[in-house]
């Protein structure tokens, strides 16, 4: 009997569209929290280092700097909710305009092809920032 993963890609790969996997594989957690076992492949997607953490705690497999929205869209939006729209739409032109931007996603969709792979920020706020506009964009 096959697993539901197992179900999710064969059905993906007879659609031709892997956005079923991806949308199921492809999560964002904030790094502050404790990892966990399924949260497979974690990487950083912020381009500074989160404070107070040292490299051990983190489980980290991997730091993506270049994903992250560019210094001066991260002070511009200073994590003011009221901006939320406009950062959402600049940071989406960052990155659809970025080759470097379009090799670590490939990278992140293949990952996410064999095993689930975790999104970690350092934002305060859960649903508000950018790992939750990067895993939308990722899986469309």
């Amino acid at each position: 009997m096959p697993t539901a993963d197992e179900v999710r890609q064969f059905a993906a790969a007879a659609t031709g569209s892997s956005r079923t996997t991806h949308e199921a594989q492809i999560r964002v957690k904030r790094i502050y929290e404790p990892a966990a076992p399924d949260d497979g492949y974690r990487i950083l997607v912020d381009r500074l280092w989160p404070r107070g953490m040292s490299k051990a705690d983190t489980a980290l497999d991997e730091w993506m700097k270049a994903i992250a929205p560019s210094p001066e869209l991260r002070k511009a939006y200073a994590h003011r909710m009221e901006r939320y729209a406009e950062f959402s739409a600049s940071y989406l032109r960052e990155l659809n305009t970025s080759p470097e931007c379009a090799v670590l996603a490939d990278r992140i969709r293949e990952l996410a092809l064999e095993r689930p792979v975790t999104l970690l920020f350092a934002a305060k706020d859960p649903v508000y920032n950018h790992a939750n506009v990067l895993r939308r964009w990722l899986i469309e």
